[in-house]
């Protein structure tokens, strides 16, 4: 049980930080090690699920609770990818990793809280257009 500064359940920020990483390592060693033709895109973890879809060399992973639906969310990577794909023209890890903020954008447009909140594409690469249009 964490323990700092005599209340339980409260974290340092180096703390958190390093269970972050912690986590980031086990969710990468989890992910990559398995056989793409012969084990599917889920994986449990901890008391969650992890869905995940590999493109090229990068890996989209979502973690959800376990009563959620994971093809669900297997949809929703594919969308978020294809509207990266539209957004950027053919993205890559560059674009991502160079336009970070950008992709932040996308994401807070497919989501909300954890939850899926729009389906459309279009309706989506509408409101980015407008997005970039503004100062």
């Amino acid at each position: 049980m964490p323990y700092c500064s005599g209340q339980p359940w409260v974290l340092t920020t180096s703390q958190q930080n390093s269970e972050k990483l912690k986590i980031k390592g086990e969710v990468h060693r989890l992910v990559a090690s398995r056989d793409q033709k012969f084990q599917s895109n889920f994986v449990e973890f901890r008391s969650y699920k992890i869905v995940y879809r590999r493109y090229a060399g990068l890996f989209f992973c979502a973690c959800i609770d376990e009563s959620d639906n994971e093809l669900y969310y297997l949809e929703a990577l594919h969308l978020f990818v294809e509207i990266l794909d539209t957004f950027f023209g053919n993205v890559c890890e560059l674009d991502i990793v160079f336009n970070f903020h950008k992709v932040y954008g996308v994401l807070d447009e497919v989501f909300l809280a954890g939850e899926v909140e729009e389906t459309s594409k279009k309706v989506i690469l509408q409101r980015l257009e407008q997005f970039e249009k503004m100062p």
